[in-house]
């Protein structure tokens, strides 16, 4: 294995989700008061990497597309044991949609160089398109497999892929180079060491404009994304609270009874 490249997202963190608006002008999220966090499924995604490398050797490198702020993330990925990191920032790419952001993405991992293997979390849980993953493999001109839930290697060195589909599972013989998505069950990320946050601040995270990556700024950012957030909406859940009073055989009743009209409704 030469290189396996993983695109980290940060994402506003679920503990602050109440304090999400949006940009009346812009239509996108504004998050610059909400703290943020590695999209979970990327942990996934780099837990993946790292076992293929301890397993297979090569290079993990991280990429991801964000504002400046996310140098904190990509350290975090740093200290579970990725080599380097990518970081893609530029004013003209704010407002990208999934569309734009691969298109970004792929231009990131070109500049990179040679690679077998990128790997991505199905889906990140601020926007959950699951759309990146088969829009990066287009821009690559690379096969891709997403909902991967299993990934195991032949006596040949192609990949056994077992993607999750609605009503089962498919296994799949793959080879290097392929974009992959995956899904939670794939493994249990590790914990980050106290060594390993050390051994981050000594690793490099290389930061690249538009004036390195040259995309056309027609095609990236607000302007280059075909989709627009129409709406917004936080849904907030509270549990019902009553009391049930009687004997215990009434109170068994009542219970039943409650249970059996929500089964209904």
């Amino acid at each position: 294995m030469n290189r396996i490249i993983v695109c980290i997202k940060p994402v506003p963190d679920p503990k602050h989700w109440h304090k999400v608006s949006m940009d009346p002008v812009t239509m996108t999220l504004k998050r610059e008061a909400i703290p943020n966090v590695m999209n979970p499924l990327d942990k996934h995604a780099l837990e993946a990497a790292l076992r293929i490398r301890e397993t297979r050797g090569g290079e993990v490198v991280l990429l991801s597309m964000a504002p400046p702020f996310a140098e904190r993330i990509l350290k975090e990925g740093l200290a579970m044991g990725a080599d380097r990191a990518v970081l893609i920032s530029d004013r003209v790419f704010a407002g990208s949609d999934s569309l734009a952001t691969s298109r970004i993405l792929a231009a990131g991992c070109r500049r990179i160089g040679e690679y077998d293997l990128v790997l991505l979390g199905n889906f990140s849980i601020d926007g959950s398109t699951a759309q990146v993953c088969s829009q990066l493999a287009e821009f690559l001109d690379l096969p891709n497999v997403m909902h991967v839930g299993e990934l195991d290697w032949d006596a040949r060195g192609n990949m056994i892929v077992t993607q999750r589909i609605e009503n089962g599972r498919v296994k799949l013989l793959a080879a290097p180079p392929i974009v992959l998505s995956v899904r939670r069950e794939l493994n249990k990320p590790r914990y980050v060491s106290f060594a390993g946050i050390l051994a981050a601040e000594k690793k490099d995270i290389q930061v690249l404009s538009n004036e390195d990556l040259r995309l056309e700024p027609a095609t990236v950012g607000f302007a280059g994304s075909p989709t627009k957030m129409a709406g917004l909406e936080v849904r907030r859940s509270e549990r019902a609270r009553a009391r049930i009073e009687g004997t215990l055989e009434e109170m068994v009743q009542q219970l039943a009874d409650r249970i059996f009209h929500y089964c209904v409704v």
